[in-house]
C-alpha cells in the first residue's frame, strides 16, 4: 500500500501527496510548464443570421507536472475587470474547441454582456487537480453579443397621463407604463381597468412622445399630433376603453366594479419553471386588478396563471403573447427563452407577454 495517496494539501511549493505508510513517501508535485490557450481572432462580432457557424476557436496546451497525474480542463471565461469572479466555466478534453455564434452568443448574455457594443472578454484555462486549481495565460477578446429573440410582430400601445398608473413621467425608466390589450385584428385594442379622475393618451414606445394618441377634433376622435389634446376621464372609476388606430378612433364607457379580489396571483409551468414552483406577478398599487412581472426570465414551455397558489383558480388559453385566458382553460404556450414583461388582468383574464428586447 505504499504508492496508495489518500492525502492531498497544497504547499508552497505545489500539491503534497502523503502514502498511507512511510513519512519519506511524500511526493511533491509541481507545474513544469503552465498551460496555454490562444484564439483564431481577437475581434468577434456574433451573427445571428449564421448560428450554426463557429465564432471562434481556441488552441489549448495542457499544463504538464512532474509527475503523471490525472486533471481536468476548462476555459474560464468573465467580463474583463471581474477578476473571474463572475465567470463561465467550459468543460474541454481535446487541444481545439470551437464555439459556434449561437454558443458564444448564450454565453454573453449568461455573462450579463451588453449587445450590440463590443465587449471586452478575458478568457484561460483553467487546470484542476483535486482541490487545487492552475491557470494559463489570459487571452482578451473583444465581442459584439445580439439579441436573439422571439418573433414578435405586434405593436404595443401604452397608457400614460394623471388618469393612469404611469402618470405624465414618460421616461423609459418609468415602470409603472400598462399596455393595452391586443386583439386579432391589427391596430385593434382594448383597456378594462381603474382611471383616476385626469387625463391620458397613449404611446408606442415608453420614452418617446411619437407616435403618440391623443384626442383629435372632438370626443371619440384619435390625433397622432404632438398638440392632440388630453382624453379625459371626469369620474375616477373602472372603465373599458377601445381604441382603432386604423380608423383613429375610440370609447371609454363606465363598467361595474370588480367584486372579487385575489391575495396573489402567479404563472406557473415549464415556461416561468417547473409545474410545482408559483412565480408571483407584483399586484399594481394604482388598480389591485392588474397584475405584473417586469423583465422576467422565461423558458420555451407551457404556463398558467393561477390565484392565491391554488388550482381553485387558474386561467389560460393556447395563445402565445397576448389573448383572453379562460378560467380552467389550456395551457399558455411560450415557443422562445427570452426575457419578457408579463401582464395580467383578473377582471377579464386578459394578458400580455411581451419580449423586452
Amino acid at each position: 500500500m505504499k504508492n496508495f495517496f489518500k492525502i492531498l494539501t497544497v504547499t508552497a511549493m505545489g500539491i503534497l501527496f502523503t502514502a498511507c505508510s512511510k513519512d519519506e513517501d511524500q511526493v511533491i508535485l509541481n507545474e513544469t510548464s503552465q498551460s496555454k490557450i490562444s484564439a483564431d481572432k481577437t475581434t468577434v462580432i456574433l451573427d445571428k443570421n449564421q448560428l450554426d457557424k463557429v465564432a471562434v476557436n481556441f488552441n489549448l496546451v495542457k499544463s504538464t507536472f512532474n509527475i503523471a497525474i490525472v486533471s481536468t480542463q476548462q476555459i474560464e471565461l468573465d467580463i474583463k475587470g471581474n477578476n473571474f469572479k463572475k465567470s463561465k466555466l467550459i468543460d474541454v478534453v481535446n487541444p481545439t474547441y470551437s464555439l459556434t455564434n449561437k454558443e458564444f452568443n448564450t454565453l454573453m448574455l449568461a455573462l450579463n454582456g451588453v449587445v450590440n457594443v463590443p465587449n471586452q472578454i478575458d478568457v484561460r484555462l483553467k487546470t484542476t487537480i483535486g482541490s487545487a486549481s492552475f491557470y494559463s495565460n489570459v487571452v482578451t477578446l473583444a465581442v459584439t453579443p445580439y439579441i436573439l429573440g422571439p418573433t414578435y410582430n405586434y405593436t404595443d400601445l401604452y397608457l400614460i397621463g394623471d388618469a393612469t398608473s404611469a402618470g405624465w413621467t414618460n421616461e423609459a425608466t418609468n415602470t409603472k407604463f400598462l399596455p393595452l390589450q391586443k386583439t386579432a385584428a391589427a391596430g385593434v385594442y382594448s383597456y378594462t381597468g381603474y382611471f383616476a379622475k385626469g387625463g391620458f393618451k397613449m404611446i408606442k414606445t415608453p420614452g418617446a412622445w411619437d407616435p403618440q394618441y391623443g384626442m383629435g377634433a372632438g370626443a371619440g376622435i384619435l390625433s397622432t399630433s404632438g398638440s392632440s389634446g388630453d382624453i379625459k376621464v371626469d369620474v375616477a372609476g373602472y372603465y373599458k376603453l377601445t381604441v382603432n388606430t386604423n380608423t383613429l378612433t375610440y370609447t371609454i364607457s363606465p363598467t361595474a366594479d370588480p367584486t372579487v379580489t385575489y391575495t396573489t396571483i402567479s404563472m406557473i409551468g415549464t415556461a416561468s419553471g417547473d409545474w410545482n414552483t408559483d412565480v408571483d406577478l407584483q399586484k399594481s398599487t394604482f388598480d389591485p386588478h392588474i397584475w405584473v412581472k417586469k423583465s422576467v426570465t422565461m423558458n420555451a414551455g407551457e404556463f398558467k396563471f393561477r390565484a392565491n397558489h391554488d388550482w381553485g383558480t387558474s386561467w389560460g388559453v393556447a395563445q402565445e403573447f397576448f389573448g383572453v385566458a379562460a378560467v380552467g382553460g389550456a395551457n399558455i404556450p411560450l415557443a422562445t427563452s427570452f426575457k419578457y414583461d408579463v401582464y395580467f388582468n383578473d377582471i377579464t383574464g386578459e394578458f400580455s407577454v411581451i419580449p423586452v428586447f
